[in-house]
């Protein structure tokens, strides 16, 4: 009775195959391979897909496929726009600044200049002190800080922009001081910030943000304006700077 009613139940499954597809039950332990084929072979039932059937025989590309298919979700993820790009004054402090030849800055008020000269004994007090601020970039290289040169006890800063047919600098009045402290990349107030790149030897360069390739510089002779130079130009570009 047992034995009919085992093959009433094939013959049963059998009648409902596609043709060429064909179903084993086995009491052996199921391997994975197995396990998909069974369900591809349920999954095709039923859809009542009609089609011929190639083969049930998967190859490993196959089965993989099978599996990344059925696992895997469509996902949409949505390009974020990227935050504006800007300058973020992390501190400040007091320094001098003397070119290769050792000369100083020295201010002249009435032309709104600085001078690079060669002081004599006794007339330190001419001088100027610069207070840089420095500042973060998420752009910059590891060599190159973005700094601000702000002449000490007036409101005055050196600022870099186009005169003419060159970049100039000029010394600019700031009334207030925090409007510097976050500049955005294309803000016109890129013109404060020069990159301080140290080049060896207690030495450094100040080159603009705003004009790459112009350097502040000195001229070969004593008592000229501090003035933008190319690398090409006979102009002196390195600097000692050192925190008072």
């Amino acid at each position: 009775m047992e034995s009919k009613m085992t093959c009433s139940k094939s013959d049963m499954y059998r009648m409902k195959m596609s043709h060429g597809l064909h179903l084993e039950i086995s009491h052996h332990p199921l391997t994975m391979r197995s396990v998909v084929n069974l369900i591809i072979a349920i999954d095709r039932l039923k859809a009542g897909r009609m089609e011929e059937v190639i083969g049930t025989d998967f190859r490993d590309e196959n089965l993989l496929n099978v599996m990344l298919e059925s696992i895997l979700e469509e996902r949409h993820v949505a390009e974020r726009s990227s935050a504006p790009s800007q300058f973020s004054r992390t501190g400040e402090y007091q320094c001098s600044v003397t070119d290769r030849q050792k000369r100083s800055l020295v201010l002249v008020k009435n032309s709104m200049k600085l001078l690079a000269v060669m002081l004599q004994g006794g007339s330190d007090s001419r001088k100027v002190q610069l207070n840089m601020s420095t500042y973060l970039h998420r752009d910059r290289t590891p060599e190159a800080r973005p700094v601000a040169l702000g002449i000490k006890d007036t409101k005055l800063y050196l600022s870099c922009h186009q005169d003419g047919d060159k970049p100039t600098l000029f010394l600019e009045e700031v009334e207030d001081n925090s409007s510097l402290s976050t500049i955005g990349q294309e803000s016109e107030n890129v013109r404060f910030l020069f990159y301080k790149q140290d080049t060896g030897g207690n030495l450094s360069t100040l080159t603009s943000a705003r004009y790459p390739g112009w350097y502040i510089s000195t001229a070969t002779v004593d008592s000229e304006p501090v003035e933008m130079c190319q690398e090409s130009d006979s102009r002196f570009r390195n600097f000692h700077i050192r925190q008072s």
